[in-house]
């Protein structure tokens, strides 16, 4: 037993600060930031917390998918940035949405949605589960050191959701690895104010090493979708969607030119929201099913990696029950909603 999509949906921030903005107080600029990037924007939490962007994301997918939250029997959120350390994030998210089921969190950073997945699938194939709310669900603003202008540009927050069925068999592969690495891209947990810690805090601020990070994205996007071709017996070239995770536009294209894909089947939201962490994939997948690109018998190859080094993979094959194939009549979706 598989699972299908019946409905996605997409939550992010009122406030878009563009690289201009940023420029008021770094020193860069809007062509320093779009040609070392291809970011020109990002959506940035003011008076938004996480809780309200999962939850918004969650209610889009469930009313997309006809689904009542009552009717769901897991949720399981992606994020390495909650309001809550405890409880989980998903469990926020259920209280608010009036759920009664199991709820929990997974941290694999930017490959977390395809962890998501794969979690959701275990509960599918026991037989444990008829509905799952798949939300990923990130507010990286707050862990950035806004005077480094090599890490800050980069990243937006946001909240993406998908409300899986039980019965789809298009969930063809799944591929995931750790690579343990903690000083490539690391933000250290909190320090805490125990009087018997002897040790020096270490400031709660994302830390990366870009150049690692890309040879790492790039290797991983091609060597993944390679063994999903293989996997489901086709080429690359067959496959109709790639969703990769938005990291930086000269990864997507390093990537493109080494597998000789056509550029124009990836795709693309960086510019208008930086990186996301793990809600980048499941909203470019939104975006695919609220524009209705997708068909049914396309394949869909989701890629993810980060922090960790951690990578994160799978190969979806529509069906027409899936959301957005059986009609393209939804309207798409407003992002800055």
């Amino acid at each position: 037993m598989g699972f299908r999509i019946l409905g996605t949906g997409t939550a992010l921030p009122e406030r878009v600060v563009t690289n201009d903005d940023l420029s008021e107080f770094l020193d860069t600029s809007d062509e320093w930031i779009s040609q070392r990037t291809g970011i020109k924007t990002r959506h940035v939490c003011t008076t938004d917390s996480l809780d309200d962007l999962a939850t918004r994301a969650a209610e889009e997918a469930l009313s997309y998918a006809g689904v009542d939250a009552s009717e769901l029997d897991l949720i399981v959120c992606s994020t390495t940035s909650p309001d809550h350390i405890v409880p989980a994030q998903a469990t926020a998210v259920g209280e608010r949405i009036g759920a009664a089921c199991p709820s929990f969190d997974v941290a694999a950073a930017c490959a977390g949605f395809i962890f998501a997945l794969d979690v959701a699938d275990g509960w599918f194939a026991r037989g444990r589960a008829r509905r799952v709310l798949v939300v990923a669900a990130e507010r990286y603003t707050r862990l950035m050191d806004w005077h480094d202008r090599s890490t800050c540009v980069l990243f937006g927050d946001g909240a993406s959701a998908a409300v899986l069925g039980d019965g789809g068999e298009g969930f063809i592969s799944v591929h995931l690895s750790t690579k343990p690495d903690l000083e490539v891209l690391e933000v250290p947990g909190l320090s805490g104010s125990s009087p018997f810690n002897v040790s020096e805090p270490r400031p709660c601020t994302l830390s990366m090493h870009g150049g690692e990070v890309f040879k790492y994205g790039v290797t991983s996007i091609v060597q993944e979708v390679r063994k999903l071709a293989a996997d489901a017996g086709i080429t690359p070239q067959d496959i109709d969607h790639f969703v990769f995770h938005q990291a930086n536009g000269r990864i997507l294209d390093s990537a493109i030119t080494r597998l000789g894909i056509d550029g124009d089947r990836v795709v693309r939201t960086l510019a208008d929201t930086g990186n996301i962490s793990s809600a980048c994939i499941p909203l470019a997948l939104d975006k695919l099913v609220r524009t209705g690109e997708l068909a049914a018998g396309e394949y869909v190859a989701m890629v993810g990696f980060g922090a960790g080094l951690t990578t994160g993979s799978c190969l979806l094959q529509w069906d027409e029950k899936s959301a957005g194939a059986a009609t393209l009549a939804k309207t798409p979706s407003d992002l800055s909603d």
